[in-house]
């Protein structure tokens, strides 16, 4: 499925809060795995519109990044379904209510902003960009944490940052321009061997705007960790010269203006250089709270405290749910994420509204009807 919940183009690069600068919105949504998703949809129906931010570059959260390919048997009128296919039927499910997604990103700050909203500070996973939200509610599907890409230490690469090196880039014109405005035909290296290293490189291989450059993917050996039909290609690019692959193990880089080159020990463990305009870092992802720890929100254990009858943290207009939150009798499973969601999305509805929600089904709804875009039966 292509994906056409965008993040906004118009971005904030200034640390400093300028209110006159943030967008006001009415829900924000902290993690966009299958909770998060299904959060949107629930908001969605009540004519809510909701942004969601994930430190993964699409939607999907666990889904994505840990069980994409495998099966899962546990989804109500689903017999089997795999992590990707469930993340694209749940992001189909709320293409009508039109929800903005802010891919790459995490919550630096959540700060109350004195007049019932929240001060949300949004940054760029894979540099400095920023951006300011000010929301009515928050609603935190933050799961097990933000899936965020695991770093290569070497001296003086993180100077680079954001303008030369990044960890697991989108293929996103907001930086591809630059680069290109740099480098015509950049040469760039991809680094890692699993399957998102892969698809990097077939995808940067097929990408119109760089047909011109050099492309190396560099792992420490030259066995790949993905699904036959990528190695295929990846074989096959080879073969033809379009992807060099290196093997070795980088030890240190060279600059000077700019990132030059990244010197390396090889397989036979002689040193070497390798020139390099860019590097795109691919050594897998691990969960961390992260900022979470910081925004004065109650936690027992890492997991946020909420009340079940709404699923609302300590801090007004912040809700919870999915393996973020813990309660007794709390069981961590898709199937109760989704309730939890549902009771949060509710909760935060009535927060937005100062009254009760009157209970609506989609079966015999004519305005849910019309805001999902489905005929009404007579």
């Amino acid at each position: 499925m292509t994906d056409t919940l965008h993040t906004p183009a118009d971005r904030i690069t200034s640390s400093e809060f300028d209110e006159s600068q943030a967008q006001a919105v009415d829900a924000l949504i902290v993690g966009a795995g299958p909770v998060g998703m299904f959060a949107a949809f629930q908001l969605g129906l009540q004519g809510v519109q909701a942004h969601l931010c994930d430190s993964l570059p699409q939607m999907g959260g666990q889904c994505i990044a840990l069980y994409a390919d495998k099966p899962i048997y546990d989804i109500p009128g689903i017999a089997l379904c795999t992590g990707r296919e469930l993340a694209a039927q749940l992001q189909q499910q709320i293409q009508p209510f039109h929800p903005v997604f802010h891919g790459h990103t995490q919550v630096a700050q959540l700060l109350p902003h004195g007049d019932g909203r929240w001060r949300v500070q949004l940054q760029a996973i894979d540099g400095l960009q920023t951006r300011w939200l000010l929301a009515r509610t928050v609603v935190v599907t933050a799961g097990v944490g933000a899936f965020v890409p695991k770093q290569l230490r070497l001296p003086g690469l993180d100077a680079w940052l954001g303008s030369q090196v990044f960890y697991h880039p989108a293929f996103d014109d907001a930086w591809l321009e630059p680069v290109l405005a740099r480098h015509p035909a950049p040469r760039i290296v991809i680094h890692g061997g699993d399957e998102a290293a892969v698809e990097a490189v077939l995808t940067a291989a097929g990408h119109a705007a760089l047909q011109a450059a050099q492309l190396v993917l560099m792992h420490r050996r030259d066995q790949f960790n993905a699904p036959d039909a990528l190695l295929q290609r990846l074989a096959q690019l080879r073969a033809s010269g379009r992807v060099e692959v290196v093997i070795g193990m980088p030890q240190a880089i060279d600059a000077g203006e700019h990132l030059q080159a990244i010197d390396y020990v090889d397989a036979d463990g002689a040193d070497q250089r390798l020139a390099c305009d860019q590097l795109w870092v691919f050594q897998g992802l691990s969960p961390k709270l992260g900022p979470l720890l910081d925004w004065n929100l109650a936690l027992a254990k890492k997991q946020l405290q909420v009340a079940t009858d709404t699923f609302q943290t300590n801090a007004v207009g912040i809700y919870a749910a999915g393996d973020i939150v813990s309660y007794p009798g709390k069981r961590k499973l898709i199937l109760s994420g989704f309730y939890e969601a549902t009771m949060a999305a509710m909760a935060a509805i009535e927060y937005l509204r100062g009254e009760k929600l009157l209970l609506e089904y989609t079966t015999t709804s004519k305005r849910l009807h019309e805001r999902l875009g489905v005929s009404h039966p007579d």
